[in-house]
């Protein structure tokens, strides 16, 4: 086992012990992918204060998102299939957020299904990722079977009305589970740990929705149903509709622009994500690290603002929350620590991000998250 240091260690790994076809799913973006790799490079760009001759004792990078206590201010993203990264993955990604302590959100497109998630990590709360399809009687059952499981917090995703042209997910014939195709059979001959993992468990389709909806019983009936179901008409109404009926904390994910973060303000919402789907849905749109600061001087006053897209460090992190993030999330860098080593993996990457956060604080002069601001980052450097 090579020695672990930072997330790329874990893509590495990942990319070796995934199948192509899930592993691209998630380390890719639409088209020519340039908003993809922005919201990394963007990151980059913004460069550090280092400071001297700080008393760096008693460090804290405890904080809150939405009222709930968090180890650090990162919280799992929503990512679909994750339990194709892994036998389970979605149960394994949860337990380690909940010894770690930080928020899990489970997708609506997962393998396991939210009542498989509560189950096995001891009905500890975690949020649920509402996507909203025509089918509202679904919806209705689905949000009524997240306040069963005891979810403290829903996430509706308003940037997926419609499907971004992801190339490599149409070159690979992505489908859960894979279709038995040969190029699909000799690359899952070469990893054996991924398969012996799928061998054990039953999970192997879309948790939330197979068996749930009438006529959805098998993966074919299912793509034909998903294949109608996104809904483009989606609309601020249909928001205010279903936080009447969730009734608890809500979080808009996906919001890019400063008229519709006000929008999001108007609906009611808790809490906002900036996000780009991870450049997986309008390519050549800005990096969410880019679109921040605006957003956060426009409505930062008025809800809490967190954000999502090309956080692979905990300095990462210290930059979102210098600009204003009072959260963020982790997608990619969860997924290759899953993917690479399973609930080990997933710990093992949140062990990392902690502490660049921990040790990049301290370096910038700081030994409490709170109390960080722009004066950590160095004038000309940042969005603004």
């Amino acid at each position: 086992m090579p020695v672990i240091t930072h997330i790329e260690d874990l893509r590495i790994l990942a990319k070796a012990r995934v199948p192509r076809m899930f592993y691209d799913y998630a380390d890719s973006g639409s088209w020519t992918e340039s908003t993809y790799r922005a919201n990394s490079a963007d990151f980059q760009a913004i460069k550090l204060r280092q400071r001297v001759a700080i008393n760096m004792e008693n460090r804290s990078t405890a904080s809150t998102m939405i009222g709930q206590k968090v180890a650090m201010p990162v919280a799992i993203a929503p990512t679909g299939l994750t339990g194709m990264q892994c036998a389970d993955g979605e149960i394994k990604a949860a337990n380690a957020a909940k010894k770690f302590g930080i928020p899990f959100t489970l997708s609506t497109m997962s393998i396991c299904s939210i009542e498989d998630v509560a189950k096995e990590t001891g009905g500890h709360p975690f949020w649920f990722q509402l996507y909203v399809m025509k089918d509202r009687d679904f919806i209705e059952r689905l949000i009524d079977r997240a306040k069963a499981a005891h979810c403290s917090a829903l996430v509706i995703t308003l940037d997926l009305q419609i499907l971004g042209q992801r190339h490599k997910d149409l070159k690979n014939g992505l489908s859960a589970p894979p279709k038995l195709t040969v190029p699909n059979l000799i690359n899952m001959a070469t990893k054996v740990r991924w398969g012996l993992g799928m061998l054990g468990t039953k999970r192997h389709g879309f948790g939330n929705i197979i068996g749930h909806v009438k006529g959805v019983e098998n993966m074919g009936s299912l793509s034909e149903w998903t294949a109608k179901q996104f809904d483009p008409a989606l609309s601020w109404d249909d928001v205010e509709w279903i936080k009447k009926r969730w009734g608890g904390k809500l979080i808009i994910k996906g919001i890019q622009d400063v008229e519709d973060a006000r929008l999001a303000v108007n609906s009611g919402a808790d809490a906002m994500i900036v996000s780009n789907h991870g450049g997986r849905q309008l390519d050549g749109a800005p990096s969410s690290i880019s679109a921040l600061p605006a957003i956060v001087d426009a409505v930062g006053k008025d809800i809490e603002v967190h954000m999502d897209g090309g956080i692979r460090s905990g300095q990462d992190v210290l930059k979102a929350r210098a600009l204003g993030a009072r959260g963020t999330y982790i997608g990619r860098a969860f997924l290759y620590g899953l993917g690479a080593m399973g609930e080990a993996g997933v710990t093992k990457a949140l062990e990392i991000i902690h502490k660049e956060l921990d040790l990049t604080m301290a370096f910038c002069g700081h030994t409490h998250i709170d109390n960080v601001d722009k004066g950590i980052l160095l004038p000309g450097t940042y969005p603004t």
